[in-house]
């Protein structure tokens, strides 16, 4: 049986890595929509990739870990892509946390129980998580270590803490890289390693229904701004994942990856810093 990279979110961004670190391999995709799982499988399949599909809700711990059965059925997990995920301008906070950041959890948990030893994954995070301001020690270490079923009961992601869908996914993501940072360590006792790639904005439907919703001017003066003075496109998320999940990434693992064209750098620095 040839080894399994199994992709969690069917968009642009993990069809990009799979299309880079998938040859000869089965990818098995899947999504919430049984729908955007079978648009991405007709792309790759055409393109000569070996492809299954399948549904996942990642915020129940039910379905992930019948993903896993579904995963291990075809063969030896060798490669994890996640890049499911909600956005602040599509959720509420409580669901931006239970997918984002429990989800996350979820997936890097149940994986973790079964990825084969040379095996990588990446999740994908986001340039939000280093605008956060920085967190207590006690904050990280509960974020990065609190059991799964746990981690939504913290006080600090209480609803009256988290009022605003952007500091819920902004606490997710900054959640996410720690986490992964944490879970590098279990992969590695497997001979596993584990990333976050943290994109800025990358122009995918996602990233346009932001454009075009409450925060469309906020992102435009990010694109304006940014050093890179453009977007960034999924290819180019792409080469990093591949990089990170490929043998030149060997030496990497429980790291995450800025790539923003420069945002970050001047929102703390520069013309976008807060007045």
């Amino acid at each position: 049986m040839p080894s399994v990279v199994v992709v969690i979110g069917a968009g642009s961004i993990g069809q990009a890595i799979a299309r880079r670190v998938s040859a000869g391999k089965h990818i098995l995709l899947a999504d919430l929509r049984q729908e955007n799982a079978d648009a991405a499988a007709k792309t790759l399949t055409d393109a000569g990739f070996m492809v299954s599909t399948v549904t996942v809700d990642v915020s129940s711990c039910a379905s992930v870990h019948a993903l896993v059965q579904a995963a291990t059925a075809l063969g030896e997990v060798s490669g994890v892509i996640h890049a499911a995920g909600v956005s602040p301008s599509q959720a509420s906070p409580e669901t931006i946390l239970k997918v984002d950041l429990y989800g996350t959890a979820l997936v890097l948990e149940e994986f973790g129980n079964v990825i084969a030893q040379g095996g990588a994954g990446v999740v994908i995070a986001s340039q939000s998580g280093h605008r956060l301001p920085s967190l207590s020690v006690e904050q990280n270490k509960a974020l990065a270590t609190t059991p799964t079923e746990d981690l939504l009961t913290l006080p600090m992601l209480q609803p009256d803490q988290v009022t605003d869908p952007l500091r819920a996914y902004q606490i997710s993501k900054r959640g996410n890289s720690l986490r992964v940072m944490a879970e590098a360590v279990r992969w590695g006792k497997r001979g596993a390693r584990i990333n976050t790639i943290s994109p800025g904005i990358i122009i995918t439907p996602l990233a346009n229904d932001e454009l075009k919703g409450p925060r469309g001017a906020g992102y435009r003066r990010m694109i304006e701004a940014c050093a890179a003075g453009r977007a960034g496109t999924p290819d180019e998320v792409g080469t990093v994942g591949a990089l990170l999940m490929g043998p030149d990434g060997a030496f990497i693992t429980g790291s995450d990856f800025l790539m923003d064209g420069g945002v970050t750098a001047a929102y703390w620095f520069g013309e976008l810093a807060p007045k």
